[in-house]
């Protein structure tokens, strides 16, 4: 019994013991590998499906421009502060979608313009003081000279100038909330400091893809 015990201890401590383990953790780091390189093609098949890098900066560029408009809603509505909010149109105006771009630089951008400029001269009163900012943004897209509608707002120009727009939106409404960690549980602060933030989702991945 107790030769047979040492037998038994003998194997499970000895040479084959030990080449075993080795095998099986050769066998794990094999695994491991093929399973890098499947993430590796199934990365690569899902950027070649969706457009490539492209595809990924027309979706954050949507991103951003649906946090601009939000921003702009709330400060129509519950975010009354001293910042500079009208700063968000040319954002919007950078980061506009091509789509909605191309819509309101054609005829049905110029309608709206026109409508927006005669109610805003002739008719004062029925104006309301949520179209304003809207209707900036449709006059700046419809009237925006070449240079800035075709050349800058594909360049890196206009990326650095939604950057600058964010920076200064989150200094400006960290302070007015007393405070980084205030910024984030002062009333509203939450949702406005999220908003914020995805203002510079665009710009920064833009610029990364320039640089690298």
């Amino acid at each position: 019994m107790g030769k047979g015990f040492a037998s038994y201890l003998a194997m499970k401590t000895g040479p084959e013991a030990g080449d075993a383990s080795a095998a099986a953790q050769a066998l794990i780091d094999a695994d491991l590998r093929d399973v890098g390189v499947a993430a590796r093609k199934l990365a690569n098949h899902a950027f070649v499906l969706g457009g490539g890098l492209g595809f990924g900066t027309s979706l954050l560029k949507w991103f951003a421009f649906a946090a601009a408009v939000y921003l702009l809603i709330l400060d129509r509505t519950n975010w009354k502060t001293n910042m500079m909010t009208a700063l968000l149109v040319p954002y919007v105006f950078f980061t506009l979608p091509h789509l909605l771009f191309s819509l309101i630089r054609g005829e049905v951008g110029k309608w709206i313009a026109i409508v927006v400029v005669i109610l805003r001269l002739f008719f004062p009163r029925h104006f309301p003081d949520w179209l304003e900012m809207p209707g900036s943004i449709i006059l700046l897209t419809a009237v925006a000279p070449s240079l800035f509608a075709d050349t800058l707002r594909d360049h890196l120009v206009g990326t650095f100038v939604c950057l600058v727009i964010g920076c200064y939106l989150l200094s400006e409404h960290i302070k007015a909330s007393g405070g980084f960690k205030n910024a984030f549980r002062k009333g509203n602060g939450v949702s406005n400091s999220i908003g914020i933030l995805l203002l510079f989702i665009y710009p920064v991945w833009a610029l990364v893809l320039a640089f690298i």
